[in-house]
């Protein structure tokens, strides 16, 4: 769970992501601590390690731009993590954000990906549920399928690491995704419940989400492994969609003419034609939208 010292928290994930051969310094035998010291972050920003230990435990949590462009140049951080620390220094609004409406993808997002019919095309919300999907979505993955929460089933259904052939190279870049997505503004109720229900249930998230990585990628390869067509590797790309509140379009396809492209159209095929997929068949999600709303 979030504490009121975000970018306290912040600062040590990242320089805990860093070691001294990363920063540049001499490496020694004797470390108690993982990653940087602080001692040695204040060192490479230029500031005193007082004033690096007031930032980091919340003495102060407004330093000046200059600062944090200093720090964020020490611990590496990209423009877009560079921007995330200016924004945790200098919150828009206090306030908790209203409960949202339900979210729904439109009926012109589900008539488009429907019209796919060699690529597997779903709909995510800004929590990671599914909204809407194309058949070749569903049969290539029931994870894939409209009401099931896709963090939840990458952590807690254990289908889902026989499915995934880089298991962790996937939940790391969904819990990135969901991290760059929130941005700072954490003052959301639905989320700090999905975190901490997640931080209780798996170790493996409760790691991650304290890493506050916030590179997820818009685009890459995902290895699968499908129970009827076997093993695929697929591109997927992320897509943000205008006019909403985090909704992004993922598509997954494959490399033309690959063997994986040949398992994907008999996969379709399949779909096409309404036949069962085993993988549907033996699916039972672990905690639905609708299921886990009803348990509120």
């Amino acid at each position: 769970m979030e504490s009121g010292n975000r970018l306290g928290e912040y600062l040590r994930a990242r320089r805990e992501t860093l070691t001294p051969e990363d920063a540049g310094l001499p490496q020694t035998n004797r470390r108690r601590v993982q990653g940087l010291r602080r001692d040695e972050t204040a060192t490479l920003a230029g500031i005193s390690t007082d004033e690096y230990l007031r930032i980091e435990q919340g003495s102060d949590r407004h330093p000046s731009g200059q600062v944090l462009d200093r720090l964020a140049k020490a611990l590496q951080l990209d423009d877009d993590e560079t921007a995330h620390v200016h924004s945790l220094a200098r919150p828009t609004s206090g306030r908790r954000r209203a409960a949202p409406a339900p979210e729904t993808a439109s009926a012109s997002m589900q008539n488009l990906i429907d019209s796919w019919t060699d690529q597997a095309a779903f709909v995510r919300g800004r929590l990671m549920d599914v909204l809407a999907a194309n058949p070749l979505a569903s049969a290539l993955s029931p994870v894939f399928s409209p009401g099931v929460n896709g963090l939840r089933a990458a952590f807690l259904d254990p289908t889902v690491r026989e499915f995934n052939r880089d298991w962790e190279g996937m939940v790391g870049r969904i819990v990135a995704g969901l991290r760059a997505l929130v941005g700072p503004e954490f003052e959301d109720q639905e989320l700090t419940q999905l975190v901490g229900e997640l931080s209780v249930r798996s170790a493996e998230f409760r790691a991650l989400w304290a890493r506050h990585d916030l590179r997820p990628k818009g685009s890459g390869i995902t290895l699968l492994q499908h129970p009827i067509v076997g093993p695929l590797d697929l591109r997927f790309e992320k897509l943000a969609i205008a006019g909403t509140e985090g909704q992004t379009l993922v598509i997954l396809h494959a490399e033309p003419g690959s063997v994986s492209e040949g398992g994907l159209r008999r996969l379709a095929a399949i779909a096409a034609n309404d036949q069962p997929v085993e993988s549907k068949r033996q699916y039972r999600a672990p905690v639905s939208i609708d299921s886990k709303r009803r348990q509120q």
